[in-house]
């Protein structure tokens, strides 16, 4: 996955490359999907929640750039796979996931790898996790159709925030959006078909 897939694609900082090289993807889907954990595709582990493209992954996390001393927020991290690979990266990560079954799976699979710096905890995903704001990195786990603000304003000055955020037509983009004093700017980096997260679908105005 790592040479074949991250590598190739653009994804050069070697503290992301080491990352991922250091957590097994295999541990974070079930039984059945063990064979196929490391494909270069989304992984569904559950309806409609998947384990992102390792791919778009490092690209986002390069974007963000999350640093030996950050604390990390990871939204909708799922099975947990994505907060690991953070938590090799972030002094302290925080997972928030809205399904308590997947909340409780991932905590069990970060306890067992001995992942002491990272805990998920339950929440609506559109709400972020303010009880422990401000965030140096925010990173998405799946696309939305926008980026709550309620969520952006939770970064710390300074802050980087990284999300595939689809577009009217539904094509997603891999976006950085970096927090100066209140003020927020945002740069697209590139193309990604990644599945929208639940509750983030755009919302259907009135045809007259």
């Amino acid at each position: 996955m790592v040479e074949s897939q991250i590598r190739t694609n653009k994804v050069t900082d070697q503290r992301i490359i080491a990352a991922f090289e250091a957590v097994p993807r295999e541990l974070f889907v079930d039984q059945a999907k063990r064979g196929i954990a490391y494909i270069d595709e989304d992984l569904e582990v559950a309806a409609g929640r998947y384990l992102m493209e390792p791919m778009v992954l490092a690209r986002l996390l390069q974007a963000a750039g999350p640093q030996p001393g950050d604390i990390t927020l990871d939204v909708g991290c799922a099975t947990g796979y994505s907060t690991a690979v953070l938590a090799q990266l972030s002094e302290t990560v925080v997972g928030v996931e809205s399904d308590r079954q997947l909340m409780d799976e991932a905590n069990r699979t970060l306890n067992a790898l001995d992942v002491d710096n990272a805990v998920v905890v339950e929440g609506a995903l559109n709400v972020g996790y303010q009880k422990q704001a401000p965030y140096n990195v925010i990173v998405f786990q799946g696309a939305v159709s926008a980026v709550p603000d309620t969520v952006k304003r939770q970064l710390s000055d300074g802050g980087r925030l990284a999300a595939v955020v689809c577009d009217e037509a539904g094509i997603g983009r891999g976006t950085l959006v970096q927090r100066s004093g209140d003020s927020f700017s945002a740069r697209v980096l590139f193309d990604a078909a990644t599945p929208l997260l639940p509750g983030f679908e755009r919302e259907v105005g009135f045809v007259f």
